[in-house]
């Protein structure tokens, strides 16, 4: 029981430390959009590194990141560990991007971190609300050429095996700005392995990167690829 009070309140301690980072940066008067985001990035990955030393946990990366930008990276979800191995993964290869998130999780109590750390929101029950969240995600890439979008197609944690039916945003999303797509599936162990955390031996977990797909067929087509995922063996 310690152990689980521990890890949150560390996590949470830290996680305010990185609000009054990241605003100083969501508010500078004089900072343009691509080094804001760049410096946005770059903190939250500080701060995902930080909790993953913590629980001491690694991170195998099977497969590589494209060397372009401006690709909308579909990853399943599955834990709360999931922005965190993934923002960790992202450090290493210097990539700079934006989570879309639902207008209810800037809303929740924790909502300031995903504020000013540089999600995007976006409200599925507003007509207005979509219409502003997909201008805004145009604007944004028009202005910034080394970003990247960063997307749960499931809309929400799934605790079954797998993945569920995707929502349609993704797809709409790519279509909409012609991104290619990268499918990302993180080891559905995960879940298990945050309540379990932290560690005192160095705990693994795989994230698996497949190649550049369409919006076209996206939800068979990733299907295909974590199929084909789960069926690698790691050294």
């Amino acid at each position: 029981m310690l152990q689980k009070v521990g890890k949150f309140l560390f996590m949470v301690k830290l996680g305010y430390q990185y609000i009054r980072i990241f605003r100083k940066t969501y508010y500078h008067p004089f900072i343009s959009q691509k080094p804001a985001y760049r410096k946005l990035s770059q903190d939250r990955q500080a701060y995902s590194n930080a909790v993953l030393q913590f629980l001491n946990i690694e991170v195998q990366l099977i497969g590589k990141f494209p060397e372009k930008d401006k690709i909308l990276y579909a990853v399943n979800h599955r834990s709360l560990l999931d922005i965190i191995v993934m923002e960790h993964l992202f450090s290493r290869y210097d990539k700079s991007g934006v989570w879309i998130a639902k207008q209810e999780l800037l809303d929740a109590f924790y909502g300031d971190f995903f504020r000013y750390s540089g999600c995007v929101s976006v409200d599925l029950e507003n007509g207005k609300g979509l219409l502003k969240f997909f201008k805004q995600i145009k604007h944004t890439l028009s202005k910034v050429d080394d970003i990247n979008i960063y997307i749960f197609p499931e809309g929400e944690r799934y605790k079954k095996e797998g993945i569920t039916e995707f929502q349609s945003g993704a797809a709409k999303i790519a279509k909409a700005n012609k991104l290619d797509v990268v499918p990302v599936f993180v080891n559905d162990t995960l879940e298990s392995v945050f309540k379990n955390a932290p560690y005192k031996e160095t705990k693994k977990v795989q994230v698996h990167v497949g190649d550049i797909i369409t919006h076209h067929d996206l939800e068979n087509d990733y299907r295909h690829f974590m199929k084909k995922a789960k069926g690698y063996e790691v050294e």
